[in-house]
Order: structure tokens, then C-alpha cells, then sequence
């Protein structure tokens, strides 16, 4: 009897983890469009390295750290990210465990340390975003800003931050209640934009997503925007 007691608590352990190792392997794709947005150009180095993807432009003082969306594979923000360095923000893409971001929360800790940025910023998609301003909320004094696309704090972030976050106005994945109710843990010179006709997936290149709102702009346009109010707040 005493050998079932430990059997099927063990066999409960062992189903739960292969239905999570089963959901985490159902995940949204980089589109050929991302793949693309690999290659180096006159511009911009990208480069793998083993903690995902570094996206190195003209910059010499500026970097972003990026924490990608919930299930999302991390190559699908390469067109955003390659367009964001070579405007002048070198970004280090970080490949999730399971690709889901609260799994590596703490990740940034061994990326600063690697390069000699002045001005390091953090920030990321949806859940990659939320996370990222969790690391924030403790590391302020290490950090210039964070940047939230479709993403909202959860703890309070220091007035010393540069904090801007991008939503479109067609996400219907975006809690609206809680973005607004994430505005007490904003310092009060965050910046917050709309971005009209944009929605939940176009920060990525990889394709629909389920309850999405159907975006009237391109996600090269929404991505064209996005980095230009990420510069125009640093």
C-alpha cells in the first residue's frame, strides 16, 4: 500500500509536466519577413550569440534589452529590432526558457556586464514587457528607461526611469483595465502613445493572433512608428 502512496502522486508529476512541455511547444512563429530581418546589411550587425540576438548599429552609448512576448518565438521582433538599431538604439533580443518570459526575468543580469553601454533600457512585448518592468522596478539605479509595447507595470517604477509604452488602437489581446490601472505604477513623466490602427501582434512579425483586433496599417508601419516613439522618449 505504501508504494501506491508515493506511485501515483509521481505519475500526476509526470503528466503535468509533459502537458506543459506539450503547451509550450505550441507557439507563434518568426514569418519569413523576421528571418529576413537576421541578415546583417551596411547598417546594422546581428549576430547570435548565447542568450539569443544582438542587433548592433551606429550606436556607441545606447542599448535596449528586449523581453519577447509570451509563446512567441524571439526571431518574430527582428524587423522591429534591426529597424530600432539602426536608428540608434542597439538591442540585445533574449530567447526565453519555454518562451515564456517569467521563466528568465532576471536575465538582463548577464547581459550589462558583456558591453560597455552608458544608457541601458529594458522593455518588451505583452508579457516580455510586463516582466521586463518587474526587472526594472529592482534594478533602477542600473537602468535609463523601459520601454512596455502592449504592456503594463505591475510594481513602481522609479521617477528616474524613462519609461514609454506603445499599444495599438486595435489590440484586443491588451487588458485595457489593467494598462490603465498600471498608470500608479508609472513616474509621472511617462510617455504613452496610440498607435492608430496598430494591434496586439504587429510589434512581431508572426502573423494573427487569437482575439486580436484586425489593424488597418501594416506591422511595418506600426513597427516604423513604434521606433520612432521609442527614440523621440529616450
Amino acid at each position: 500500500m505504501k508504494k501506491w502512496i508515493w506511485i501515483v502522486p509521481l505519475c500526476a508529476m509526470g503528466i503535468l509536466v509533459i502537458c506543459f512541455f506539450l503547451y509550450s511547444e505550441q507557439y507563434f512563429h518568426a514569418d519569413q519577413s523576421a528571418l529576413s530581418a537576421l541578415e546583417s546589411d551596411e547598417t546594422v550587425s546581428v549576430t547570435k550569440t548565447d542568450y539569443g540576438w544582438l542587433f548592433d548599429g551606429p550606436s556607441e552609448s545606447d542599448a535596449l534589452i528586449f523581453y519577447p512576448g509570451a509563446k512567441v518565438e524571439e526571431t518574430a521582433y527582428a524587423p522591429l529590432l534591426h529597424l530600432l538599431a539602426k536608428e540608434g538604439m542597439d538591442v540585445c533580443l533574449v530567447k526565453m526558457p519555454f518562451r515564456l518570459a517569467f521563466f528568465g526575468l532576471n536575465k538582463a543580469d548577464d547581459l550589462m556586464p558583456r558591453y560597455g553601454y552608458a544608457n541601458w533600457y529594458i522593455g518588451g512585448h505583452s508579457l516580455g514587457g510586463a516582466m521586463a518592468a518587474s526587472y526594472a522596478a529592482n534594478h533602477e539605479k542600473q537602468l535609463t528607461g523601459v520601454v512596455l509595447l502592449a504592456a503594463y507595470p505591475t510594481k513602481k517604477l522609479g521617477d528616474s526611469l524613462a519609461v514609454t509604452t506603445v499599444y495599438g488602437s486595435e489590440d484586443r489581446v491588451l487588458n485595457m483595465a489593467n494598462l490603465k490601472a498600471g498608470d500608479r505604477f508609472l513616474p509621472d513623466n511617462a510617455a504613452k502613445h496610440v498607435i492608430e490602427g496598430g494591434n496586439h501582434a504587429q510589434f512581431g512579425n508572426y502573423g494573427e493572433q487569437n482575439g486580436d483586433g484586425k489593424a488597418v496599417i501594416s506591422a511595418e508601419e506600426q513597427q516604423r512608428q513604434t521606433v520612432a516613439l521609442i527614440m523621440q522618449n529616450k
